[in-house]
C-alpha cells in the first residue's frame, strides 16, 4: 500500500474482463475482487481503461473470461434487460477519487430508475447545489457505466446532455427505464 491507502498498481491482482451482447450493443465489464472497476458499451478494453483511478488500474492485462464467470455482475446486466431494472443496484463498484466525486457516485446510484435528475439537482444531492460543473465531472469520470447510472442525469431543460457511450444508447436506457417505472405504477 502507498502512504496515501491506495494500493499501487503492482499491488492489484489480475482483474478479469468479459463482454455481453446487450440491445444497447456490446457491453464490457472490467472486474476485480467481485467489484465492477469499469464498464461501457464497447468490446474495445482501452475504451474503459482510461476511466479507471491509476492507483485501481491492474498492472497486467486482464484476464479475458466466458460471461457467466463474472455469475451476479453479468446477471445483473441480462435481468436489466430483461426487465429488472433493479438488478444493477446491488453490483459492488470500486472507483476512487476525492471525497466529493466518490460521494457524487454513491448518490447517483440512489437517482430512481425513471426519474432522472438534472445535473443541478444531482449537485444537491452530492451535497452542494452550487457544484453543478463538478457534478457534471463525475457523470464525465464514472468508470462503471449502468452501475453507477449516470445516464440518469440530464440538462436543466430537459435535453439529454452529454453521454460518454453516446446519446443513442442513453435514450434507450432512459426510455426502458421510464417504461418500467410507467408498468410499475399501472400496477
Amino acid at each position: 500500500m502507498t502512504t496515501t491507502g491506495f494500493p499501487t498498481p503492482v499491488d492489484v491482482p489480475a482483474a478479469r474482463q468479459t463482454t455481453v451482447s446487450t440491445p444497447d450493443g456490446p457491453f464490457t465489464i472490467l472486474e476485480l475482487d467481485g467489484a465492477v472497476l469499469a464498464s461501457g458499451w464497447t468490446s474495445d478494453l482501452a475504451d474503459l481503461t482510461g476511466q479507471i483511478h491509476p492507483a485501481l488500474r491492474p498492472a497486467t492485462p486482464p484476464i479475458v473470461v466466458d460471461p457467466a464467470e463474472l455469475g451476479p455482475i453479468t446477471a445483473a446486466v441480462s435481468a436489466y434487460y430483461d426487465g429488472d431494472i433493479a438488478a444493477i443496484d446491488a453490483v459492488p463498484v470500486r472507483q476512487v477519487s476525492g471525497p466529493f466525486r466518490s460521494h457524487a457516485w454513491d448518490m447517483l446510484r440512489t437517482v430512481t430508475p425513471g426519474h432522472p435528475v438534472t445535473y443541478a439537482q444531482y449537485a444537491g444531492l452530492a451535497g452542494n447545489a452550487s457544484a453543478v460543473r463538478a457534478a457534471a465531472g463525475a457523470c464525465a469520470k464514472n468508470a462503471a457505466a449502468l452501475f453507477v447510472p449516470c445516464h440518469r442525469v440530464i440538462r436543466t431543460d430537459g435535453s439529454l446532455g452529454g453521454f460518454r457511450w453516446g446519446l443513442e444508447v442513453k435514450t434507450s436506457l432512459l426510455a426502458r427505464e421510464a417504461g418500467h417505472s410507467a408498468a410499475v405504477l399501472a400496477r
